[in-house]
């Protein structure tokens, strides 16, 4: 009688809990957890947010992840069997590493059935006055029990808005291994799955992940960073395990890319971005770290140079400019590959804002970029250059030299910020008119479309902010390009996207890109490679009576609270000792309904 009072004042307790956090979602998702019996961290997810187990869950809205607190426990070992303490020492390892902490197979079932109990309308004793669908439940465990449980879960099935039973999962891994003989066949999953449900008839689904950069990009020379593209496939009617999808699947391209790769055709072109961050920051700062140089030559000695070569040409600036355009200024196309030539090289219609520009991003001192602004203003003062600019330009150097084309210029203090400014607004200028020619000339979007990124009514930072977007979209562009052959058909609706998400979102390069495409586009690339994910789902009956097995492979383990040292490995053990057989998880989910009368 004791314990049922026990069990009924807890279940009440996570009742009140779970419905506090609920009501609270409703209005704002925390992105704090909430604590539970001093040991359970809930976390509501919600909104844009993706459930951690959505692999094993067709849910959307909202759902509880719960997990075990960011803190240690002390435990009396004279009241614990071995195998609780070393379920217990295995948490405290866990804990003392970064990422989710799963609670014990043991414990989570005991919040599942609690959580049950208060989902149960037939419950009265515990006396909720008003019960309320609450959302699904899913918890980490630790793997501890013999069928080494990594999820388990529980949703409210419902009639309307009443509560008629619960649907309970169980998500199991074992491995990695790369014993394909441990592999269940389809007509055994098939057939336990009949068993179990009691079904005459099954539906089939299947659904494969590949790597792209990988397969796409040359041995040897991907360099470690989070950038990733992979594909999604699905189709119905599954006809074997690992079977590679069918080109009348359907597939999205999912694109997660880091800019700065050295490789990348356009890497000068972010090395000049950092140079304009640097001035952004110490504009925001007051302290400036110069990045190093671009060229080899001072930007003092390439000034001087320039306007040297500008009072010795009769005609001004377009002769030189002509010069300019055959040079390409040692810019960005010095690292360009034969192969993205035609899609990003520098423009040929630089002014002189944007040449000078490309001399002084060499600057690698304060005193140096005063050195700089110093000679370009006594030039314009002493009428030894009229310099043609491009109209419109509204930064302080280019009023400077409209100014003289009247005979007189403004006095400028070329102290404090004012140097730094002038140089990031002539840089501002520049990269955003090299990033809109690429857009444009490309016919990836108008100039309408675009000018949330290049517009000037917005302060210095925030313009560098929107430059650094127009960056990362081309990056993707040229990446997609370069590494998966993309054409025009398939860069225009993944621009659309990437500048719909950018005009709403700050910059994120850990943002996931999505684009639908059909398999046969990339197939080249993932027909002979090993799948990172593979998975079948099988199911029977409908609606709410539905009911499903899941039967998964994958490279790395089904949730981040599992831990291996074995994790993405490959083995050499083959049979013929010349090819390598990618380590495999093997996850099964399963769940079963519970009905209330």
């Amino acid at each position: 009688m004791a314990e049922r009072r026990r069990r009924a004042a807890a279940a009440a307790e996570l009742y009140g809990r779970l419905f506090e956090i609920y009501d609270e979602g409703k209005k704002s998702i925390s992105e704090h957890p909430y604590l539970f019996e001093t040991d359970v961290e809930i976390h509501l997810i919600g909104g844009n947010s993706k459930s951690p187990a959505e692999r094993f869950w067709n849910g959307s809205n909202m759902v509880y992840i719960l997990q075990k607190a960011g803190q240690k426990e002390e435990s009396d070992p004279m009241e614990e069997s071995k195998a609780d303490d070393a379920i217990y020492d295995s948490e405290l390892l866990q804990e003392e590493s970064s990422g989710p902490v799963p609670l014990s197979v043991r414990r989570a079932k005991q919040l599942i059935s609690l959580y049950t109990m208060v989902q149960n309308p037939n419950m009265t004793h515990l006396k909720i006055s008003k019960l309320v669908v609450l959302p699904p439940l899913w918890i980490r465990c630790d793997s501890s029990d013999p069928e080494h449980t990594c999820w388990l879960g529980a949703e409210p099935l419902k009639t309307g808005n009443k509560i008629t039973g619960i649907y309970l999962h169980m998500v199991t891994c074992d491995g990695p291994t790369a014993d394909k003989t441990c592999f269940a066949s389809l007509e055994d999953l098939q057939m336990a799955h009949k068993i179990k449900y009691h079904s005459s008839v099954t539906m089939t689904k299947g659904f494969a992940r590949y790597e792209l950069i990988r397969a796409a990009a040359i041995e040897d020379t991907l360099v470690e960073s989070e950038s990733n593209i992979y594909i999604d496939i699905t189709w119905n009617t599954v006809d074997k395990i690992l079977q590679t999808p069918p080109l009348t699947s359907a597939a999205t391209l999912n694109i997660t890319l880091e800019s700065g790769d050295p490789r990348s055709p356009v890497y000068q072109l972010y090395r000049e971005l950092q140079f304009l961050l640097a001035l952004a920051e110490g504009l925001k700062t007051g302290v400036t770290e110069w990045p190093e140089p671009l060229e080899s030559e001072s930007a003092v000695e390439l000034v001087q140079e320039f306007l040297t070569d500008l009072k010795m040409k009769l005609d001004g600036f377009c002769t030189s400019g002509n010069k300019n355009e055959t040079e390409k200024i040692k810019c960005d196309t010095a690292a360009v590959d034969s192969s993205i030539k035609s899609i990003f090289s520098e423009r040929g219609d630089l002014d002189f804002a944007e040449q000078l520009w490309c001399k002084m991003r060499s600057v690698s001192s304060y005193q140096e970029l005063v050195e700089c602004f110093t000679l370009i203003i006594r030039s314009l003062e002493r009428g030894e250059i009229q310099p043609w600019i491009h109209q419109g330009s509204s930064n302080l150097l280019s009023k400077l030299i409209q100014q003289s084309y009247h005979g007189k210029i403004d006095g400028i203090s070329l102290t404090g910020i004012t140097p730094i400014q002038m140089l990031l607004e002539i840089g501002l200028d520049k990269m955003k008119k090299d990033y809109v020619s690429f857009f444009i000339g490309q016919e990836l979007a108008t100039l309408t479309y675009l000018d949330y990124f290049i517009s000037t009514l917005v302060d210095l930072q925030e313009q560098v902010h929107r430059v650094q977007k127009l960056h990362h979209m081309l990056e993707i562009m040229v990446s997609c390009t370069v590494l998966l052959q993309f054409k025009h058909e398939n860069l225009f609706p993944l621009t659309q996207t990437c500048i719909k998400y950018y005009k709403e979102n700050p910059l994120n390069e850990k943002h996931v890109f999505q684009l639908p495409i059909r398999p046969a586009l990339v197939k080249k690339f993932y027909q002979n490679d090993h799948p990172q994910i593979w998975k079948v789902d099988i199911s029977s009956g409908h609606g709410q009576k539905e009911v499903k097995t899941t039967w998964q492979v994958s490279t790395n383990p089904p949730a981040e609270h599992m831990k291996s040292n074995n994790i993405g490995l490959l083995c050499d053990s083959t049979v013929n000792g010349d090819s390598e057989e990618r380590m495999y998880f093997i996850t099964m989910a399963k769940c079963s309904q519970v009905h209330f009368t």
